[in-house]
């Protein structure tokens, strides 16, 4: 069973879901996977991963790295796990690339290479946003395309972080301001 709640943040309103373990699914409002993953039935309740969750958000809109992580619950293939894993190492204040994660994967693996395209998908199915932090990705030429949520809610979360580069940009087909 599923739980849900919401939480005002200044980007928008963010849909949060638990289960017994933890946070299964943080979403804002209109992006592309919304609740996905999320069960049919579900229930409104403010279980006590999703009071964490929000007390976690809290700091982190503040502009601060949170030094707590409330329980979370991955959800997804082996594959998608694995490079969720490799999200959550990517320091706060810091970006990496579809490529980089490529390599570690297929270094992991004893294998030549990866396919950064696969990482892009793995990545664009991340339902935990921010917490695992699938917005400090970006493209090896800089591009920002790339994130369910929405462009600007990457360049504002990057911004937040300290981790915009003046050399990034915003492909042309992006509604990013």
């Amino acid at each position: 069973m599923h739980y849900t709640s919401f939480y005002q943040s200044p980007v928008g309103e963010i849909l949060l879901a638990s289960d017994d373990v933890g946070v299964v699914g943080i979403w804002f409002k209109g992006e592309k996977y919304y609740a996905y993953c999320l069960d049919k039935e579900y229930e409104p309740k403010e279980t006590q991963s999703i009071r964490e969750m929000k007390r976690w958000l809290d700091v982190y809109f503040q502009g601060k790295q949170p030094d707590f992580e409330p329980p979370i619950h991955m959800i997804g293939t082996a594959f998608q796990q694995e490079v969720w894993h490799i999200l959550r190492e990517i320091p706060y204040g810091t970006t990496t690339t579809y490529k980089e994660i490529a390599r570690k994967i297929a270094q992991s693996k004893g294998i030549e290479s990866m396919s950064a395209q696969a990482v892009g998908t793995a990545v664009g199915k991340n339902n935990l946003n921010l917490i695992v932090p699938c917005h400090r990705v970006v493209a090896s030429n800089n591009s920002l395309a790339g994130y369910a949520g929405g462009i600007d809610k990457k360049i504002t979360f990057l911004k937040l972080e300290g981790a915009f580069k003046d050399e990034y940009f915003v492909p042309k087909h992006s509604t990013a301001p």
